[in-house]
């Protein structure tokens, strides 16, 4: 199974920026799917940006033209870029990947705390 690590988050002012990481722990270049979701205390869990078969983005409404996903195969790394930060963004913040092959995982979460 694929593990995953997910570091960058912490406290951040409103209008501030994140970058989280999420690093896999083999090749991320053949998957069906990847992404961030996230998990505000006493909601469920949503998804905020997945790459999805056939490279294409998908971006929760709420976050777009904020947030950015991206990749690096290289470094088997998911990277989410967040702007303009908003205290409704705080949550904790999960990578999950899809692989062809491996079951999917789930990283265990980075915490994002966005102060107005």
């Amino acid at each position: 199974q694929v593990q995953l690590v997910e570091s960058g988050g912490g406290l951040v002012q409103a209008g501030g920026s994140l970058k989280l990481s999420c690093a896999a722990s083999r090749s991320i270049f053949h998957t069906n799917t990847m992404g961030w979701y996230r998990q505000a205390p006493g909601k469920q869990r949503e998804a905020v940006a997945r790459i999805v078969s056939g490279g294409f983005i998908k971006y929760a409404d709420s976050v777009k033209g904020r947030f950015t996903i991206s990749t690096d195969n290289a470094k088997n790394t998911v990277y989410l870029q967040m702007n303009s930060l908003k205290p409704e963004d705080t949550a904790v913040y999960y990578c999950h990947i899809d692989p062809i092959g491996p079951p999917p995982a789930w990283g265990r979460g980075t915490q994002v705390t966005v102060s107005s």
